[in-house]
């Protein structure tokens, strides 16, 4: 990276040619609401606009380099006739680079009202629709509206995108199947989404009965942002629980896996603009509203509380504490005062509304049993309160108290350290000395977004009314030196960590997600909400069958492997024998005199053995290879490498440990190896526990001839020195040996065992010993990272494939002579027929008759 956002040409991007200009960089912000102010002129009745400077979407600009150039795409505040959107439209465009999306009025009705305030919103905040009381139930239609509404913002965006070089950093629980459609106009579209508010705990989540096709939109990203890892976290686990997906940290950043590309999680809560907060500060309206607060609570404490009125700002458990406060401590009484503004409702619901209620009636009962004429402890502004205000309220409160239930950020600490710490202008308003010490007291929920971030604040349970009114004691009564140090430590972090900071470092996070876009291959695939994009690297495309029986006709000696689980048989089947046609298209290919057929598991040898008892030629390495046979009549050699398994009886006691304190999970005992299985454990659990597990066995097998492996659910001990690749290795080696030197190789698995034997044969066949490199066909079973060149979506394929080998097989079978002497004997005694041939030929596959 040279510049941030213009990747250098070293890294495939750009243009090759040196004296050609940059083209400018664009960044494409996509939300809900555009960052505008809307109103009619009473004189021409235009419409006249101007832009929302407290809109963090505007503020973000401020991480880019002044080059950018930052494109809104969004909704009006304000229903646009449908005569005027074109003209508007435009205007919107020349003047604010804003591109408005005009949803009709009862597509936004139901996308914003119903699906997003009565969906989303109650959902991520934990309320579940439990009564018709207690929010709306899903319903269908509102969520086909939501889907509507994400399509046409991505039209939009379609509209101005240069898919090539911009970046698209789409916002908020709003538009979160927005990144699909997107994905499925470009599949290299470099993209980033930033949820603003929480993200629930899987058992919350999984009511939504749509959440595949939300947790599949937000995965069509580069980048995605949390404000906390709590939320990242119940993210992640809700990927894996859902969709099976596992994530893994890489140098520092957590990622996941997801159809080869990797999607990678950003944790950074959002900032407050520095210059605009200060800015405020300085204006003479302020200062004169510093003076005019002072003057009306002299000889008091100020406690501020700023506040949406919903349900989840916890207003009325607040108001709880300072009555519990005020009983507790009788000396308090007439000498602190909480000023609660309470911000417009942005909803009008029931809920909203009882809300508001409760708020009133203990205001009110905390006034007439603590107040007197000249003294209220509560006071109410419920009314839209200027910025100017608001900030001279944080300038002189000397705790600020921020009590919801559940918030995704909350930036009213951030807001009130700033304005604690104030400008010049502001300090000479309120009379003290530039350099003065600065105090601020914050009391905070655990449960909002911000409250990790303040390390030097009061952590409270909103629930818990006795812990809030000592935190409010504590706050107020706490000595100044101890209130300065608290203050010292949180300016530092909101001052360095602003709105720019912000922007910038998700963008940075953005662009290094996105490098690999033009080394791979990438194609989509899925219908509707469940597409997706796969994205593998140039050499590695899926195997063709009419290309690998095209090179198996035109060889003589080949050798093939194949694993068991999750290649001949599906993974997860709870039957575990192989069908009649794998086990009749193996017979096929053994019975050709041209193949070296093996099966390659790590399952026991008695298992393997009574599976494939009917193909008598099939070759057989159990347990990753410590038993090998080469067909029926030959005995099973052992390895002699791993012939100590005195381990065993260390590894057997810890696993069964493991096993009694996970549910669900399980040992497998082998010949020469122990596996613990956990895949009817919990997922988070199980997956916890074999990490642990593994970390135990290493430790305590230090010194002992003994390997640990954590695979697909399972973590195995196994000797040392046996693995699938030595199978493969001496499988052909031997083929050299007796002059047969391979020129096909095909080779077939599906976990990491089988990389083993993807290496191996690639080191084997590129020997010296080897008269000429033979075919190589390394084939991994699913689309993901690999040694392999090739891969075969499922075991269905893997089959087919088997079976068009076979098809193509021509052989002399083994029983020839047999054969000829029935053909003689027919013969002989003129019995032969066209009929009778025909018969025998079915009987013996033996086409040429």
């Amino acid at each position: 990276m040279t510049v941030p956002g213009i990747i250098s040409d070293v890294d495939g991007y750009g243009s090759t040619d040196g004296d050609s200009d940059v083209c400018r960089e664009r960044k494409i912000i996509v939300a809900n609401m555009l960052p505008l102010h809307a109103k009619r002129d009473a004189e021409t009745d235009k419409w006249c606009f101007s832009l929302d400077e407290d809109s963090p979407y505007l503020q973000l600009k401020d991480g880019f380099s002044p080059e950018t150039e930052v494109l809104y795409v969004g909704s009006l505040k304000v229903e646009i006739d449908a005569t005027e959107q074109d003209e508007v439209a435009q205007k919107l465009l020349d003047d604010f680079k804003c591109v408005p999306t005009f949803l009709p009025h009862d597509l936004q009705k139901k996308f914003y009202l119903g699906f997003c305030k009565q969906q989303l919103w109650p959902l991520f905040h934990y309320m579940l629709p439990m009564c018709p009381d207690h929010g709306d139930r899903f319903d269908r239609s509102v969520w086909q509206a939501y889907v509507s509404a994400n399509k046409i913002f991505a039209d939009k965006v379609m509209e101005i995108i240069n898919p090539e070089d911009d970046c698209v950093w789409v916002h908020d629980y709003h538009l979160m199947v927005l990144p699909t459609f997107l994905r499925k106009r470009s599949t290299r579209v470099r993209l980033g989404f930033f949820l603003h508010s929480p993200f629930p705990s899987s058992e919350i989540y999984r009511t939504l009965p749509v959440r595949d096709e939300i947790l599949r939109g937000l995965l069509n990203c580069d980048l995605i942002g949390f404000h906390t890892f709590d939320y990242a976290r119940h993210f992640l686990s809700c990927c894996s629980r859902m969709l099976g997906l596992d994530y893994e940290s890489k140098r520092g950043h957590i990622g996941l896996d997801y159809f080869g590309r990797t999607v990678y999680i950003k944790i950074l809560p959002v900032g407050v603009h520095m210059g605009r907060l200060e800015s405020v500060l300085n204006l003479a309206s302020t200062s004169a509203k510093i003076k005019e607060i002072q003057e009306q609570f002299k000889g008091k404490k100020v406690i501020l509380g700023v506040d949406d009125m919903d349900i989840f700002k916890g207003i009325s458990l607040k108001l709880l504490a300072l009555e519990q406060l005020l009983e507790h401590h009788t000396e308090l009484q007439g000498k602190i005062v909480l000023v609660q503004i309470v911000n417009p409702a942005r909803g009008s619901g029931k809920d909203v509304q009882e809300a508001k209620r409760e708020t009133y009636l203990t205001a009110q009962r905390i006034n007439e049993v603590y107040g007197s004429p000249n003294y209220e402890p509560v006071i109410l502004i419920d009314r839209h309160v200027p910025r100017f205000e608001k900030s001279a309220y944080y300038a002189v409160a000397e705790c600020c108290i921020v009590n919801a239930v559940r918030d995704g950020m909350n930036l009213v600490p951030y807001k009130y350290i700033v304005c604690r710490q104030g400008t010049p202008v502001m300090d000479e308003a309120m009379g003290r000395k530039s350099d003065s010490p600065r105090t601020s007291m914050l009391v905070v929920s655990e449960f909002i977004g911000c409250s990790p971030s303040l390390s030097g604040a009061i952590r409270v349970n909103p629930w818990d009314i006795d812990a809030v009114a000592d935190a409010l004691e504590s706050a107020i009564t706490m000595r100044d030196s101890e209130k300065q140090l608290r203050h010292e430590k949180h300016y530092r972090y909101v001052s360095s960590h602003d709105v720019a900071y912000w922007a910038r470092s998700f963008m940075q996070d953005l662009e290094r997600a996105c490098k690999d876009h033009y080394t791979k291959r990438c194609w989509g695939i899925g219908l509707g909400l469940r597409f997706r994009v796969v994205s593998l690297s140039p050499g590695f495309r899926k195997l063709s069958i009419e290309h690998i029986v095209s090179a198996y006709r035109r060889t003589n000696r080949r050798a093939i492997f194949l694993d068991y689980d999750g290649t001949v048989v599906p993974q997860n089947s709870i039957i575990k024998t192989p069908s009649p046609e794998v086990t009749s298209v193996l017979n096929v290919l053994c019975n050709d005199p041209k193949n070296t057929v093996f099966i390659v598991s790590g399952r026991g040898r008695d298992s393997l053995s009574e599976w494939f008892a009917p193909c008598d030629m099939l070759g057989i390495a159990a347990e990753h290879g410590y038993f090998l046979r080469w067909n029926q009549s030959s005995k099973w050699e052992t390895s002699p490498v791993a012939a100590d398994l005195d381990w065993k009886n260390i590894v057997e006691p810890v696993m069964r440990l493991y096993t009694e304190a996970t549910d669900g999970s399980n040992i497998e005992v082998k010949e020469s190896a122990l596996v613990w299985h956990h895949q009817d454990a919990d997922p988070d659990f199980g997956s916890c526990q074999s990490k642990e597990l593994v970390d135990h066995l290493e430790n305590v097998l230090a010194n002992e001839p003994a390997v640990v492996n954590r695979g697909n659910l399972i973590v195995e001990v196994k000797p040392q020195g046996v693995s699938k690749g030595l199978v493969a290795e001496k499988v052909l080696s031997r083929m050299v040996h007796s002059g047969n030197a391979p020129d096909f190789v095909m080779c077939i698995g599906d976990d990491r065992s089988d990389e083993d034997m993807f290496e191996s044969i690639l080191s084997t066949v590129s020997s010296p010993s080897l008269p000429a490199a033979p075919e190589i066909f390394a084939c991994t079973v699913g689309q993901k990272p690999s040694k392999a060149k090739y891969y075969l979506d499922d075991n269905t394929e893997v089959v087919k494939l088997l079976q068009g080998l076979a098809s193509a097989s021509n052989p002399k079978p083994r029983n020839l002579p047999h054969i000829q002497g029935i053909i003689t004997l027919y013969r002989h005694t003129a019995f032969v027929t066209i009929q009778n041939f025909s018969l025998i030929r079915d009987i013996y596959w033996y086409p040429n008759g």
